[in-house]
């Protein structure tokens, strides 16, 4: 590996598996991962305990003001981990109840406008992958690598239902399947920053690849970025 950084923009659907690429990639690199999606639960994790109404500015001010995010390094997970206010939330901003409000918490101009701030600052020196809906066009649009993922509907539903049903087994598969419909739409048509694929992204469609199929494909991207 060359010691040329550069910042890696993973943008997609969700359940496409972004978070656990970007984390595999990371780990290869010696880069830091930002988890943007981690931020946005966390968010609603806040606004979900403390009644913050949606449609009220004053309130979603108010609320932000109150929030402080950061990662931390779990030794005992050996992962990177959200705390909002200094609490690790980790597991309760997996819950299905969160995943139903992120996206609609998420387009909210004044929300986005609060994170990519954070997400912009913690990228400066290079060296990072980050993955969300819109990385590489709207907080990172100069990334020297941007990957939109993709994969077929029915296999992201399969994938987070698994992923779901470890901890939640009451859930079913079509509650999974509508939470994702309405994700999708809601990331896709909302007003502010919806995700789209950037101009120079390359678009990788995991459908029928293994993790490891994956990993490789990216890698060789990544040396073909910074071997230049």
């Amino acid at each position: 590996m060359t010691n040329n950084k550069i910042t890696i923009a993973i943008d997609g659907f969700s359940s496409c598996g972004k978070s656990t690429l970007a984390k595999q990639i990371a780990a290869k690199l010696g880069y830091n991962f930002i988890d943007s999606g981690a931020m946005y639960r966390a968010i609603t994790l806040y606004f979900l305990r403390n009644g913050v109404k949606l449609n009220n500015k004053e309130s979603i001010d108010n609320a932000l003001s109150n929030i402080q995010l950061h990662f931390q390094f779990n030794e005992n997970t050996g992962k990177s981990e959200i705390h909002l206010n200094e609490e690790n939330v980790e597991k309760y901003i997996r819950d299905l109840l969160v995943a139903e409000k992120v996206s609609e918490v998420a387009a909210i101009k004044e929300v986005r406008t609060f994170a990519v701030a954070q997400q912009q600052e913690m990228g400066k020196k290079k060296g990072i992958v980050m993955d969300g809906r819109d990385i590489g066009t709207v907080v990172f649009p100069d990334a020297e690598l941007k990957i939109f993922m993709t994969a077929d509907p029915a296999i992201r539903v399969k994938r987070r239902f698994e992923e779901l049903y470890a901890t939640h087994p009451s859930v079913t598969i079509d509650e999974v399947k509508h939470n994702l419909e309405l994700r999708d739409y809601i990331d896709s048509n909302r007003e502010e920053s919806p995700l789209r694929k950037a101009d120079d992204a390359l678009t990788l469609d995991n459908s029928s690849l293994t993790r490891e199929e994956q990993f490789d494909m990216v890698l060789k991207w990544v040396n073909e970025k910074t071997n230049l």
